[in-house]
């Protein structure tokens, strides 16, 4: 057993598990923000029964995504000393930044804003959840500085064998960290609106609360619609570019380009086969690949021919998952365009299917995220900090295989049980409803 993917696989199930929760806390956050503004504003007592419910589901997920994410971190001491070691002073920082707004900001807040309504003033209580927001928004920045550096590492030099900060800002705000965090930001805000929307679709499927679900499911589908086109253009796009840009490899792998050429296709669909690395089934646009990479259609892009064959990621991984990330988000603008259509109609509350579909989609966006992180990291591979640190060279020289495969083993089951009980809370309070509506007797 080859300990360097143990620890690779553990981080990976140990990440993943955990990146279910924050683009649901981060996009539900900041739909209760426009919740909550409207029904003070408007002073509608039905935006402020949404803003109690999907608070429920906001509260039992940030709980979920604390407690996963404290794991994660420990690793990089249990499994991943010598990165420890050789990055210790740059990455110590965003992530204590990061617990700080997770701990402090983001459950301060939260607990203001659940147990606070009625009890301060609604300015206080608008505040609190635009504190979670913004809490979780901070923290979700602070993550992204730690991972923009490893993928393009700035504001440093290496002394002694270890990497050592000259530029704090230049470290922070590195090549991809803005476009990185504006990526994943949206991409959190699509989740949101998608958990918001399939929410509502069901309890007007079942005639429950249906006026209190038609408002909050239009304001999801036309956020959701919004929020979609942004992740096509500009954030997907100016991705696409950085990485084209800065992680050529990366490109040539994520796009299934395997030999250098001027006037590049995009491959819309087709089936990555080795060896040798090909493309069957192709369905391809010519020269896209080449104005959207250079803005220009006969630009010359790398192919991974010209790369060492020690320096390049998993092709298969790599392409795989990002083209179905890209098809994913493709299916977000038809979804809530057609949405947004049929509101437009005031035929969306008799549209059963596409009601049904909603339903169907709420994982959908913390799907796409999960393929958009692999397409990312497995796409950096071999090096943990690109072009400076391999893979291989940053795991703990202490660690057991079979201690490593029997912490994967605990994990897991210890994961598919807060899993399971997770989507057992989350399915019972979708199913129990909002509270009912409280009249006022004279």
């Amino acid at each position: 057993m080859d300990v360097v993917l143990l620890s690779r696989l553990q981080f990976a199930m140990t990440i993943m598990f955990h990146f279910v929760f924050p683009p649901i806390s981060i996009g539900l956050a900041w739909m209760l923000v426009i919740v909550e503004t409207l029904g003070w504003k408007r002073k509608d007592e039905v935006y402020e029964r949404i803003g109690k419910f999907f608070s429920k589901i906001l509260a039992l997920t940030f709980a979920v995504g604390v407690a996963s994410g404290i794991v994660m971190e420990f690793q990089f001491g249990t499994n991943w000393a010598q990165y420890s070691k050789f990055v210790g002073d740059i990455f110590g920082a965003p992530l204590a930044a990061e617990g700080v707004f997770a701990f402090f900001l983001e459950s301060g807040f939260l607990g203001l804003y659940i147990f606070g309504r009625k009890r301060v003033s609604k300015g206080i209580h608008w505040f609190s959840i635009l504190m979670v927001a913004v809490g979780a928004t901070i923290s979700a920045f602070w993550i992204i500085v730690a991972g923009s550096w490893m993928q393009t590492p700035a504001g440093y030099v290496i002394q002694n064998g270890r990497a050592v900060l000259t530029d704090f800002w230049e470290a922070v705000f590195n090549p991809s960290t803005i476009i990185r965090f504006l990526h994943t930001f949206d991409a959190a805000l699509i989740t949101g609106s998608f958990m918001m929307a399939g929410v509502s679709a069901y309890l007007i499927l079942k005639e429950k609360h249906a006026e209190l679900a038609k408002k909050s499911m239009r304001i999801a589908v036309i956020f959701g619609l919004v929020v979609s086109l942004l992740e096509l253009f500009p954030f997907g796009h100016e991705s696409g570019r950085e990485v084209a840009h800065l992680q050529p490899e990366k490109f040539a792998a994520i796009q299934g380009l395997y030999t250098s050429q001027t006037g590049a296709p995009m491959a819309v669909f087709a089936v990555p086969v080795m060896p040798p690395p090909e493309l069957k089934a192709k369905i391809e646009i010519p020269n896209l690949l080449s104005y959207l990479a250079f803005g220009d259609a006969n630009a010359r892009v790398q192919g991974i021919n010209e790369f060492p064959s020690n320096d390049l990621p998993p092709l298969f991984i790599t392409f795989v998952s990002y083209h179905n990330m890209v098809a994913l988000g493709m299916l977000f603008i038809l979804l809530t365009a057609l949405g947004t259509i049929q509101l437009y109609r005031k035929k969306l509350w008799d549209s059963k299917k596409l009601l049904r579909v909603f339903i169907w989609a709420i994982p959908f966006p913390v799907l796409a995220c999960e393929l958009g992180w692999i397409s990312a990291e497995v796409g950096r591979q071999p090096w943990i900090v690109y072009h400076v640190m391999r893979t291989q060279d940053a795991v703990s020289t202490s660690l057991v295989p079979g201690d490593v495969l029997f912490s994967i083993i605990v994990f897991f089951l210890i994961y598919a049980l807060i899993g399971i009980l997770y989507i057992y809370l989350l399915v019972k309070e979708i199913k129990h409803g909002p509270e009912p509506e409280v009249k006022e007797v004279n």
